[in-house]
């Protein structure tokens, strides 16, 4: 135990130069971008700038740091038998819509920093970093080697950590600061089934020219479009008011001659709580399927409605799965796009606990829409996680966390996915509290000041803990 450590005191010691180096961090626009990509920037220009100057910390405080490829990078510290790795990411999703202020202009205002990445996970991120930064400061003997590890698609295909895990040694354990205190010692397993239809729209008095809605899989879809061509514009337009009176989402409807433009507006939410958002791809499919379309576009919003719409735990799939130590499974229709004679394509994103497989889910997929002329694939998932309560690894991170807040510590299971399921004896550590609004992934997405500052102290306590 390091009680004559006051590990608050030394945080607040750098608060201004984190700030600093966070803010510069935050302006870069580390959107994954496979348009831009080349070999140099293999998921395009901003990842690559973002981890370059993060690794460019690393260098200036006088770490030992490694750029593997572009696709991920270290800062080292300390030497022993044992290799423990603290996983970050630089990669955010989209912005999306409904932004009060710019996404890559960091602003703190009440107490809040706002920015794209503020909380999922370039704030927690270098808040780990310079609690990595305090130890070397302080000069504390350690007994094992630290590498801050350093990820540029996590919120993708994870591909560019995994390319790093080929060359690079696989930590022994470690924490990765991108969920919620007190630990996240269990994840789900993850799961994505691609459902497509075919595009014929002839034959009904509506023909659905086009369906367009979500940025990623694992969002919760806040924005959909919809054009449809109708033999009676004007009753698809008048009939919307009444449909939306009660509903979380809001809705227009442009009339253009024989074609209504409607857009909805729901709220995003992390595709790992859709319960958190209000999807409006299935609320604008639910509205659409009262008319008269026909074959494949009938199919497309017929299938969302019924099988889709305002069903977080996969009940009316029949995959309601629920697990006494890993709870429920949940299920987030990400991405739709239809397109008139061409095809329709759904992106439904599962989290899914112990007691079922990616394979089992699929299988499930295909018997439900049996009835429909789809065709189906899935992406490779991954397994659930889980490091018992017992494990070393996480009595000392809790210990810690206690220690600091005072604070129940106890261990938790989420849907998300985290790097620190790479390693088999791997977490997830903060840097969110109990009482944090979490807004990963959202419009205005923010984390609290002081949540940083504290977790900063928290992750320096419990890296050394683990580490002397």
């Amino acid at each position: 135990m390091t009680q004559n450590i006051d590990w608050k005191a030394e945080a607040a010691q750098h608060k201004d130069a984190f700030f600093d180096d966070l803010f510069e961090l935050l302006k870069i626009d580390s959107v994954r971008d496979d348009d831009k990509a080349t070999d140099d920037a293999p998921v395009g220009p901003g990842p690559k700038e973002a981890l370059e100057a993060f690794l460019k910390l690393g260098e200036r405080d006088g770490f030992e740091t490694k750029n593997v490829d572009n696709w991920a990078g270290h800062i080292e510290y300390g030497d022993g038998d044992q290799l423990m790795g603290v996983l970050a990411h630089v990669d955010v999703v989209p912005t999306g819509t409904g932004w009060e202020t710019d996404p890559f202009e960091p602003v703190i205002k009440d107490g809040r920093l706002y920015a794209r990445g503020s909380s999922d996970d370039k704030g927690p991120g270098v808040a780990a970093y310079y609690a990595l930064k305090m130890i070397k400061e302080l000069d504390l003997p350690v007994s094992k080697k630290v590498r801050f590890i350093i990820g540029t698609d996590e919120e993708s295909e994870w591909k560019g950590i995994k390319h790093y895990l080929e060359t690079e040694q696989e930590p022994d354990f470690g924490f990765s600061p991108d969920a919620t205190f007190p630990i996240i010692n269990g994840e789900k397993g993850n799961a994505t089934v691609f459902i497509e239809t075919k595009g014929a729209v002839d034959g009904g008095s509506e023909e659905l020219v086009q369906f367009e809605a979500g940025l990623r899989p694992n969002m919760v879809p806040q924005d959909a479009v919809a054009v449809v061509k109708s033999q009676n514009p004007d009753a698809l337009q008048n009939s919307l008011a009444d449909f939306l009176d009660g509903l979380p989402v809001t809705g227009t409807a442009g009339v253009d001659g024989d074609q209504v433009t409607l857009e909805f507006v729901g709220k995003a939410a992390h595709g790992s709580k859709p319960a958190s958002g209000v999807n409006a791809a299935t609320y604008l499919a639910r509205y659409l399927s009262d008319f008269d379309f026909a074959k494949d576009a009938k199919a497309f919003l017929e299938l969302t409605m019924l099988y889709l719409h305002d069903d977080p735990k996969g009940e009316k799939l029949g995959i309601d799965i629920t697990d006494e130590t890993m709870g429920e499974l949940t299920s987030n229709p990400g991405v739709f796009s239809f397109k008139a004679n061409e095809c329709g394509k759904i992106t439904v994103n599962m989290r899914y606990p112990q007691g079922t497989t990616e394979d089992a889910l699929f299988e499930t997929f295909k018997a439900k829409l049996s009835d429909y002329d789809v065709t189906l694939s899935k992406a490779n998932g991954k397994e659930p996680h889980y490091v018992p309560a017992t494990d070393p690894l996480v009595t000392t991170l809790l210990d810690v966390y206690h220690r600091q807040t005072g604070l129940d510590a106890h261990e938790q299971v989420i849907g998300g996915g985290t790097y620190g399921r790479l390693m088999e004896r791997g977490v997830a550590y903060g840097a969110m509290f109990p009482n944090s609004v979490d807004t990963m992934h959202q419009a205005n997405e923010f984390m609290a000041v002081d949540d940083l500052m504290n977790a900063m102290a928290i992750y320096a306590e419990a890296i050394y803990e683990l580490i002397k």
